[in-house]
């Protein structure tokens, strides 16, 4: 009798088993193949070093998927004084998935002579900038990084001087070029922002 009852709880588990394998099965069917990972755009497969810092951050892995504003800028320029704006920018935005990227250069006029240090504790003391701030770069169609390059060459428009603005959308695509005299708070600017996001 034992054995009787246990062989009927053997077949019974059996056929329970092999439902539920059908089952997944089926899902696995039906839910098609896997998703690709997300491809990085050209824009921002490059990787840079935070400012006055030793980590290298991938530009693609960190903000990929957000509205993103790259300028160029320099501490002793007549621009300079964006900076708030920029931060004022990047704390209204920053919840909706956008951010600014600060990218200190020396290219024009010699206005971002100092070390990185000197510049990190500058906009931070002097304009509370909380935005990330990378290594000193190269800017100029000449000289250019290879990001800035991309950059220039896919909006035909290189920086010619300070706080040039690149404007790129959620899926990595450039939605904007700015000169540097174009403000932060310029309605156009903002709007098309808003309107990325």
């Amino acid at each position: 009798m034992t054995s009787t009852s246990g062989r009927r709880n053997y077949l019974e588990l059996r056929k329970i088993f092999s439902r539920v394998m059908g089952y997944l099965f089926l899902s696995a069917l039906l839910a098609g193949p896997p998703a690709e990972a997300e491809t990085c755009s050209p824009l921002l497969d490059f990787s840079f070093r935070l400012l006055d810092d030793s980590r290298v951050v991938r530009l693609c892995e960190e903000y990929q998927g957000e509205v993103l504003l790259i300028v160029n800028t320099a501490s002793k320029c007549v621009y300079t004084p964006q900076y708030e704006d920029l931060e004022i920018l990047h704390d209204e935005y920053a919840g909706r998935g956008f951010k600014v990227l600060g990218f200190p250069s020396n290219d024009f006029g010699a206005q971002e002579p100092g070390m990185e240090g000197q510049i990190k504790k500058f906009c931070r003391l002097t304009y509370q900038v909380s935005f990330p701030m990378f290594e000193k770069t190269k800017v100029a169609g000449g000289v250019a990084t290879p990001f800035y390059r991309q950059l220039g060459k896919v909006s035909k428009d290189y920086p010619t001087w300070n706080f040039h603005k690149y404007l790129i959308d959620r899926n990595g695509n450039l939605a904007g070029s700015y000169p540097g005299h174009v403000r932060p708070d310029d309605k156009l600017l903002r709007s098309t922002i808003e309107n990325l996001l």
